[in-house]
């Protein structure tokens, strides 16, 4: 059965729980209502018999009165004394005996549910309040047979009625949640299932119908998720395709570097104070790139091994950091080093150079690079409080714009020049989350500056440090 199948028959039931819930109290009514007819009835024909003289009346009278209230006898209690009024031929036995003068509603429905079960051509005792009469009560017995027919009649006329009120009922009901409920979300199940097919297409996302009630809210939300599914599958369809061309890159320049790595060597060995201080840098970052590419080839992509954390020195590696990108007394960029000479860092050392690297290039582009036309500055600093280092990277350049912030770690998304990927953020980000530190771009002031944190291995540090004292 289907929704709106069910939706029907749910509605034809409660409907119909609903009718049984109201026929009950209203056959104990009926019931009670025939049975206080008989009794005026029968409180007539004994003031039509207490008005004759001596009480006595002809039998033709007597049957008539008797015929015309459905009784078989009438008597009335006055003054404390009860007195047979009028009477006919009485029956057998009297099987039942019922006082409506205090009977409750409970009492009342049960009576009456009783009569559809009773025997047939049973008796019965009643006593009620007089209306015309000063008497204390108007006690009759009457034959039930009439009285079963009659609720049996009733109850036939309620159940015909249930059953068109019901059905009435169902059908408004389910016309009306049919449009309002189940269509919509028939709609939305067959646009889920269409997106399922071809996710990646955006014509297969829901079109909202701009209602405003929940069914629209859930539309509008659920054609912003398949828009974001589908941009989120089709950008790891490019980084799918990326890496594998990045695989293959990779290859073919790690044998690049490798000679690169050999021809550098060789520098190595010229006596020249230029070359001898740069060719150990040129020799590490080659070293580096070697290590990178193959990395990237296992698994196809770059795998990022676990941070081999040491406790070394911080402002060698910034400055060797500042002379890899290009610091030069000729340029229109400046930098400037605050880097305590004695600050240690626990951190993994080619990592931690990749995180440098990546925000100092990305302020050197921020002023422009070669092509800055006006002067522009670097400046990274550092400090220690306690068990953590921070590092702050700053540059004099525009600042992030406001779109990019929202995703500013995020790779291909989080870039705000033109041309960029936002790899290098995403890259540091993730290497500084590996140390169980964090990075967050510092808001207020001029240009941009981004903050790392490291906190050390405490309990590592502090035996290394304690070693390191005794030591000394």
């Amino acid at each position: 059965m289907g929704l709106s199948a069910k939706l029907l028959v749910l509605t034809i039931v409660f409907v119909m729980i609903a009718e049984v819930l109201v026929f009950v109290p209203s056959v104990s009514n009926f019931r009670r209502n025939w049975l206080m007819d008989r009794l005026s009835s029968a409180e007539i024909a004994a003031v039509a018999a207490l008005a004759v003289p001596g009480g006595r009346l002809p039998q033709a009278v007597r049957d008539e009165l008797l015929m015309s209230a459905q009784v078989r006898s009438v008597a009335v209690k006055r003054a404390g004394t009860r007195r047979l009024i009028v009477q006919s031929d009485m029956p057998e036995a009297v099987a039942g005996h019922y006082d409506l003068r205090d009977a409750s509603f409970a009492r009342l429905i049960i009576d009456a549910l009783s009569v559809y079960v009773a025997p047939k051509d049973r008796f019965i005792r009643v006593i009620g309040r007089p209306d015309m009469t000063s008497a204390e009560f108007v006690e009759i017995v009457i034959s039930e047979t009439p009285l079963k027919s009659a609720m049996i009649g009733f109850g036939l006329n309620i159940l015909g009625l249930s059953i068109i009120i019901s059905m009435i009922t169902a059908a408004l009901v389910y016309f009306a949640l049919n449009a309002m409920l189940v269509r919509p979300i028939t709609r939305i199940t067959r646009d889920m299932v269409r997106f399922s097919k071809d996710p990646e297409n955006p014509a297969r996302v829901i079109l909202p119908s701009g209602r405003g009630d929940e069914i629209g809210t859930a539309e509008r939300e659920l054609a912003a998720m398949q828009l974001q599914i589908s941009d989120m599958l089709k950008q790891q369809s490019r980084l799918a395709a990326l890496g594998l061309a990045v695989s293959k890159i990779s290859h073919d320049l790690r044998n690049m570097l490798a000679s690169a790595q050999l021809i550098s060597d060789r520098l190595g060995t010229i006596k020249d104070p230029t070359v001898e201080r740069f060719a150990p840098k040129l020799i590490s970052s080659l070293d580096r790139a070697i290590r990178l590419c193959a990395d990237t080839l296992q698994f196809g992509r770059a795998q990022e091994a676990p941070p081999a954390r040491e406790l070394f020195v911080l402002a060698p590696l910034v400055e060797e950091v500042a002379d890899a990108l290009g610091r030069s007394k000729t340029h229109a960029v400046a930098w400037n080093i605050e880097v305590p000479a004695g600050l240690e860092v626990d951190a993994d050392r080619d990592q931690l150079y990749r995180v440098l690297t990546n925000l100092g290039r990305n302020a050197w582009q921020a002023l422009g690079g070669d092509k800055a036309e006006r002067p522009g500055k670097i400046r990274i600093s550092a400090e220690r409080a306690g068990a953590v280092v921070a590092i702050d990277v700053c540059d004099s350049g525009p600042g992030v714009a406001e779109p990019a912030k929202a995703h500013l770690y995020e790779a291909f998304q989080g870039s705000s020049r033109e041309g960029g990927t936002g790899l290098g953020l995403a890259i540091a980000a993730e290497l500084v989350r590996a140390h169980g530190g964090m990075i967050e771009l510092v808001e207020g002031g001029k240009g941009t500056t981004f903050r790392i944190t490291l906190p050390d291995r405490v309990v590592e540090l502090s035996a290394k440090r304690r070693d390191k004292k005794r030591a000394s």
